[in-house]
């Protein structure tokens, strides 16, 4: 039986502290967005982690049978897109993070509790 988007939220926000990633925010984008349902952000210390953070939930998802329709900035592991449709993760490098600020641009959206 497929997940249910509050349980691929669960999922994916609880992989990503099991992983140490930090500042883990989940914006609850449905009243705000066609495109995706939740954004989970988070940061990581280092290239690593948010190298190892993107592969967990990469992993975890993959069982599931999900596939990410989109990876982006992997390699450089600044800012690690991982597009899952409906739940977005964002995997930042903490500089970064801070100079583009996604919890501000998106402040209408309400910073919500782990869905489910």
């Amino acid at each position: 039986m497929p997940l249910t988007l509050e349980e691929k939220t669960r999922l994916c926000y609880e992989t990503a502290q099991d992983k140490k990633a930090y500042d883990l925010v989940i914006l609850d984008l449905r009243k705000y967005s066609y495109v995706t349902d939740y954004f989970i952000i988070c940061s990581g210390s280092s290239t690593v982690q948010v190298q190892a953070i993107a592969d967990a939930i990469d992993e975890k998802l993959g069982k599931e049978g999900i596939r990410p329709l989109g990876r982006e900035g992997y390699s450089e592991a600044h800012w690690v897109l991982l597009d899952y449709a409906d739940v977005v993760i964002h995997i930042f490098h903490e500089e970064t993070r801070k100079f583009y600020d996604l919890e501000r641009l998106w402040g209408d959206a309400a910073a919500g509790e782990i869905p489910g």
